[in-house]
């Protein structure tokens, strides 16, 4: 694409906060491969976050740094010549073919879209247009990355995702299709899933997935006290009142932590059997947790710790940046001439 043999993936998140063990497990584990293989964009999708936190500049502006260091902490390596950390506001043609999209996405569409159903229901009285056309802006945050069609037929944007995710996709495909439908030539690419296995990882309460509003997480870059008293507090089996009742291990958050971060198979299986027996306390369990935990995150906070010296984020997003803008001139190019946009005979060009 454009002088680039490797295939394109986009991906993003959100800066509300610094990232945690449920990203890691549900995002950022996949990308990190991704780097061997194809030219990686991930973005930061801080106009994305005004959706929800539209009133916290503070917060926003904090947490792009924190995001950027946390993408390095876990290996995303943004130095290297096909990997592109974007500021999403740093790059104007989203926001220009997010309107443009717009124009052929019908209102239908949006109000039978998944994500805005689900969170409707929670969000009556705050949401806002913005909110609303969120599926839209996903579709030009995918698409403005894309190469030419015409030069590069039959290729795919690549979206890392999981299984139960790929439906989210289809809207993004079905614009792409409204836009051609109506303006005629092929001029942006699909997307296409890039399944992984990608897991979940419920709260240290056990209720829900790990969420900063609910103070249920464990931030990667959390140091090893602050470690220490959140495995101390999780939750275990509540019907469980003394150590030697068997417990449930499947819906345990203990146990699903040790299965996601214990590297130690034979550990997880013999702590799994003498729990399921009433053999071993929760204390010992977590004891094992924490341990497991800490190898885990040690290394992660040492290269954050790195980072957070050579303070190199601006530099990286600078790059990234222009690399995002030069892509996105193309594409705005080939989309504003099939629409018509570019007046040539206006303005002798």
């Amino acid at each position: 694409m454009q002088g680039n043999k490797r295939g394109r993936v986009l991906t993003g998140i959100r800066p509300t906060g610094r990232l945690h063990l449920g990203h890691y497990v549900g995002a950022l584990k996949q990308w990190i491969p991704l780097q061997d293989d194809y030219e990686c964009f991930f973005l930061i999708a801080d106009v994305q976050a005004l959706t929800t936190h539209a009133g916290n500049r503070e917060l926003i502006e904090r947490s792009v740094r924190e995001v950027v260091l946390d993408f390095m902490a876990v290996g995303l390596d943004g130095s290297r010549d096909n990997v592109y950390f974007v500021l999403q506001s740093a790059v104007p043609a989203l926001t220009e073919l997010t309107t443009y999209l717009s124009m052929v996405t019908p209102q239908t569409w949006i109000d039978s879209n998944p994500t805005i159903k689900d969170e409707l229901k929670t969000r009556r009285t705050d949401v806002t247009v913005g909110f609303m056309t969120y599926p839209v802006s996903q579709a030009a945050d995918i698409t403005l990355f894309s190469g030419d069609p015409k030069t590069h037929p039959g290729e795919s944007i690549l979206v890392p995702v999981g299984e139960d995710q790929i439906p989210h996709l289809k809207s993004t495909n079905d614009i792409v299709n409204a836009f051609h439908r109506m303006y005629g030539p092929v001029v942006l690419m699909q997307c296409a899933p890039k399944v992984s296995n990608i897991g979940r990882l419920v709260g240290t309460d056990g209720q829900g997935k790990m969420s900063k509003s609910m103070d249920n997480v464990i931030e990667l870059a959390d140091l090893t006290e602050a470690v220490r008293k959140k495995v101390q507090g999780m939750f275990t089996d509540p019907k469980r009142i003394r150590a030697d009742i068997p417990g449930d291990t499947e819906d345990n958050p203990v146990f699903i932590y040790h299965r996601a971060f214990n590297p130690n198979a034979n550990e997880v299986a013999e702590l799994t059997k003498l729990y399921q027996e009433g053999r071993v306390g929760d204390v010992e369990v977590k004891a094992r947790l924490f341990a497991a935990l800490e190898m885990f995150l040690a290394p992660i906070r040492e290269r954050r710790h790195e980072a957070e010296k050579l303070h190199i984020e601006g530099d990286l997003l600078a790059v990234g940046n222009a690399r995002a803008r030069r892509i996105g001139k193309l594409t705005i190019e080939r989309v504003r001439e099939a629409m018509g946009l570019n007046y040539p005979n206006l303005f002798n060009e």
